[in-house]
């Protein structure tokens, strides 16, 4: 049932503004699950059209105006915001407030910077309002039919959301992919650096395929049955699943493999860039997700790229590989070994934005909610949850005994395909990123003691020993004697 009346009285449960195609799917979900909607958007074309075409699928209440729309509401109310972040945000939050009742909850279910979510909710509780980040996973069909998702705010709060937020996420054996995280900015910090791990998935896969089919000579279509089989192991992922579905697909129009006609400069939102931003604040290395970050800016600079390719030859020192299957098997054991590497440094990411802001994230917790609805679900969430079950302080997923010994088995594939594309002149930052960090950190001594005697001689930063404890600084300029700091 569907009406664009307003009511005498409120009669919707919770309600929606931003009718683009995200809001839009998400309130079918909403009223698909027998909750009474109220839905609005800036173009009351949108809203009327949602009505027209699902407004048989729930109880719907459409309104023209901002207070009609808020009018039908019952208290307290609930109001998810689904539009740009930004200024559009801020500006859709400015013409709802002054209409809304103390104890009412805002929810900007948009990808956010959780800086922006922390202004947005300091400001709001100043006026007796809750703010909700509420980090929405899963695209347009994960909004439509059950995604993931972290909800950030008070406890009250949730206690209004969550019989609603859980019925309408996804179910993997029976449980919501849903979770508050925590307060504030805690559900949307989880998002970004959930997008950023997707950045590095992506990244992986994509190598991963430019290496087999560069080195092996294999077409997408031959390749798109490697993925498959992939997707049946270890790998079982939805991205490797779609893998598979892109590289199977013929381009109508000339017959050729989609992939070759796909423009190769890849976009992005902004959230990689904030990952890597948040985790440079945090000192928390993320060299997975930053070179993924990094190769899509590459990507776009067209110009640069056909500047080099104009002045250097692209390497014609293809190695030959005598075992093909063996290589296909290295380029396995090497992406899922790299991907290992980009979980577990987005999961020490969100562990040390937790500590920092006081959030009380559980890792456990997301990797429960993220192996379902969302686009990095994979079935090797199960293990990180298992993980973090047994050993909650867990110190990196890296030392938990799956992942070491993913690890071991992996290494000599990893090396093997790394040095294979810096033979062939095939680009592959996120797979020899994300060695050199498993590299440093189980190295006995790293060059850092060299950089840091580079730092006291040109600048008197100090530097510890090994020897004792202190900090001391060598007189360069004088009698090169050690003084204590």
């Amino acid at each position: 049932m569907s009406t664009t009346d307003t009511p005498t009285e409120p009669t919707a449960d919770i309600g929606l503004t931003g009718l683009a195609v995200m809001g839009r799917n998400l309130a079918r979900n909403i009223a698909r699950h027998g909750h009474t909607i109220a839905v609005h958007n800036r173009s009351t074309e949108k809203m009327t059209s949602l009505l027209e075409d699902h407004g048989d699928e729930g109880d719907f209440v459409g309104s023209e105006s901002m207070a009609d729309f808020v009018a039908s509401i019952k208290q307290p109310r609930a109001v998810i915001i689904m539009v740009k972040a930004g200024e559009a945000t801020d500006a859709v939050i400015d013409e709802l407030t002054p209409l809304l009742d103390e104890g009412d909850i805002v929810v900007d279910a948009g990808n956010a910077h959780f800086e922006d979510t922390l202004r947005r909710q300091q400001a709001l509780e100043e006026r007796g309002l809750h703010f909700v980040g509420m980090g929405v996973s899963g695209g347009e069909e994960g909004a439509l039919n059950g995604p993931s998702i972290m909800v950030g705010g008070s406890e009250h709060a949730y206690e209004t959301l969550g019989p609603i937020v859980e019925d309408i996420a996804a179910l993997v054996d029976g449980t919501p992919c849903a979770t508050h995280v925590g307060p504030d900015g805690a559900g949307h910090f989880v998002k970004m650096v959930h997008n950023g791990i997707e950045y590095a998935d992506m990244q992986l896969i994509a190598e991963a395929y430019d290496v087999l089919r560069n080195i092996l000579g294999r077409e997408p279509a031959e390749l798109a049955d490697v993925f498959r089989e992939w997707n049946e192991g270890d790998l079982d992922s939805f991205l490797i699943e779609m893998t598979a579905d892109v590289l199977a697909h013929t381009d109508a129009a000339t017959g050729r493999p989609f992939v070759d006609v796909v423009a190769d400069a890849a976009e992005q939102k902004g959230t990689g860039r904030w990952t890597v931003q948040s985790a440079l604040d945090l000192g928390v290395p993320v060299t997975g997700i930053a070179e993924a970050t990094f190769a899509r800016s590459v990507s776009g600079h067209v110009e640069q790229r056909e500047a080099a390719r104009a002045v250097f030859s692209q390497t014609s020192d293809t190695p030959g590989v005598e075992d093909e299957e063996q290589f296909v098997e290295d380029v396995r054991a090497a992406l899922y070994a790299a991907k290992v590497v980009a979980y577990a440094q987005g999961f020490d990411q969100i562990t040390e934005g937790s500590n920092q802001h006081g959030w009380d994230v559980s890792p456990g917790d997301l990797a429960t909610i993220w192996r379902g609805g969302c686009i990095i679900r994979a079935k090797f969430l199960d293990r990180i949850r298992e993980a973090y079950e047994a050993e909650p302080d867990l110190t990196t997923l890296m030392t938990q005994e799956y992942f070491s010994k993913a690890l071991r088995d992996g290494e000599a594939g990893w090396r093997r395909v790394v040095v294979a594309a810096t033979q062939a002149g095939i680009p592959v930052p996120a797979f020899a990123s994300s060695l050199s960090y498993f590299d440093a950190l189980r190295r006995d001594r790293l060059p850092a003691a060299l950089i840091q005697g580079l730092r006291d001689n040109f600048g008197a930063h100090t530097y510890g020993r090994v020897d004792r404890e202190g900090s001391f600084h060598t007189l360069w300029a004088g009698d090169r004697s050690e003084v204590d700091a």
